[in-house]
This record gives structure tokens, C-alpha cells and sequence, in this order.
């Protein structure tokens, strides 16, 4: 069953959602133990379950409040906290953030996950760009009519395996770095790796023919605040279930 839970969080984020689009947060908490020693929108498709994922790897402390009724979105809309009547939004630093992307990069950018210069910057967005292309196809599954889900996966490996992945097999291949950009982990690493082992969820095989993505899934997940964060018992959230479509469409669609 889902839960409403709610935290008074005084030095870390607040994360308004669906329980069940969560997921995608808590892999960003886990890098900034990386990155600091270098130095609520309505789904059409539905918000990404991927901002867990990006916490978890800057190693942010975060709560979230869990929607689980439309009367609680229209609580939030009616207190005019979010700026264009959508979640998910982010309470941090004494704002409310709302727009996936730039919560993402305010984060990644507030925790050296957004590389050092202009170019790294720009290839950062480009990677996570694509990569999102791909991710929103996962996002959307759930969505699809079960008859037509069995073809969709078989369209999701097509894509993966022959325009996004022998992308980031060569960009590793070439430069023979642990990280896609500047050999330090970045934004681009944390979306391409929840990219990744949510594909893996529904076709375990699909790394079998890229050795070095292989090598570099091991790696990040790995990383001690990333590899805690995929244990059991963590602020991880299962694969989409019905119960997250129901949730979805009772709070957004009905």
C-alpha cells in the first residue's frame, strides 16, 4: 500500500510526488561525497523516476511527501507552491523548484556534477539529453495497453542496442575513462546508469554485445553511497507496478 509520509527536513530537500514516481531521485544523493571532495509536473508522460537516482548520488539528505490523492495536488496548486500547477517540485535552499531538468541541474550544478568548463557542461546536457530520449520509453511503458507492451520492449532494445548505446561504448572506448565526461562523475553518469539497470529490469541481456558499458555499470554501481542506494531496505523504489498506474491516473487523470 502506498503511505502519505511527510518530514520536517531543516538542512536537505523536501520532494513533493507520487510515492510511486520516486524512483528516479535517490541514485544524485550518493555522488556529492565524490563531488564535494573534488572541490510535482503532471505526467504527459508522467515525471520521472529518476531524481532519487541523482540525490542519492551527490549524497543529499532528502524527504519526500508522498501524493496520493488528487485532493493533496490541489492543496498544492491552491497554496500557489508550484509555479506552473505541476509536480514534482523540489523545496530547497529556501526555494521550491519545479521543471525535471532543472531541478536536475540545479543540483548537479550545486554538487560539481556539472563539469568544469563550458564544454563540459555542453556535453554533459548532450549525453543526458539522449539518454532521456531512452528513458522516457521506459517511463511510459507502464502506461501502454498490456497487449501492446510485449512489442514496446522489443522497440526499446532496438533503439538502445543501434542509436543510443554504441554512442557511449565508443565515447568510453575512446577515451578509456571511468566517467563519460572529464574522468570525474557527472549528471550524464547518474542518467545513464538508472538508464541502464532499468532496462536491465526488463531485458537482462541488453549490455551483452558493449563490454565497456559493461564494465562501467560495475563500476558506478560500485560506488558506496550508489551501491547502498540499490540494496534492499534504501529509498530505492520497485519497478512500476498496476498500483502506480492507478496512483498516476487517480491523482492526474481522472
Amino acid at each position: 500500500m502506498l503511505k502519505f509520509k511527510l518530514k520536517e527536513v531543516k538542512s536537505g530537500p523536501i520532494l513533493h510526488y507520487p510515492e510511486c514516481l520516486a524512483a528516479g531521485w535517490g541514485m544524485l544523493s550518493a555522488a556529492v561525497t565524490i563531488g564535494d571532495a573534488r572541490a510535482t509536473r503532471q505526467p504527459d508522460p508522467p515525471p520521472p523516476r529518476r531524481r532519487q537516482c541523482s540525490l542519492q548520488a551527490c549524497r543529499v539528505q532528502f524527504d519526500e511527501e508522498f501524493l496520493e490523492t488528487k485532493e493533496q495536488l490541489q492543496k498544492l496548486q491552491d497554496g500557489e507552491h508550484l509555479l506552473f500547477q505541476q509536480v514534482p517540485m523540489v523545496e530547497i535552499d529556501g526555494m521550491k523548484l519545479v521543471q525535471t531538468r532543472s531541478i536536475l541541474h540545479y543540483i548537479a550544478e550545486k554538487h560539481q556534477l556539472f563539469g568544469k568548463d563550458l564544454k563540459e557542461r555542453t556535453l554533459i546536457d548532450m549525453y543526458v539529453e539522449g539518454t532521456l530520449d531512452l528513458l522516457e520509453m521506459l517511463i511510459m511503458h507502464p502506461f501502454l495497453k498490456p497487449e501492446d507492451q510485449p512489442k514496446e520492449v522489443v522497440h526499446m532494445a532496438q533503439k538502445a542496442i543501434i542509436r543510443y548505446f554504441p554512442v557511449f561504448e565508443k565515447v568510453l572506448r575512446g577515451h578509456g575513462q571511468n566517467f563519460l565526461v572529464g574522468n570525474q562523475l557527472s549528471l550524464a553518469d547518474v542518467i545513464l546508469l538508472q538508464t541502464i539497470l532499468a532496462l536491465e529490469e526488463k531485458i537482462p541481456n541488453i549490455l551483452s554485445t558493449f563490454p565497456f558499458l559493461q564494465e562501467y555499470t560495475v563500476k558506478l554501481s560500485n560506488i558506496p553511497t550508489i551501491k547502498r542506494f540499490l540494496e534492499p531496505g534504501s529509498k530505492k523504489k520497485p519497478p512500476p507496478d498496476d498500483v502506480y498506474v492507478r496512483t498516476v491516473y487517480n491523482i492526474f487523470m481522472s
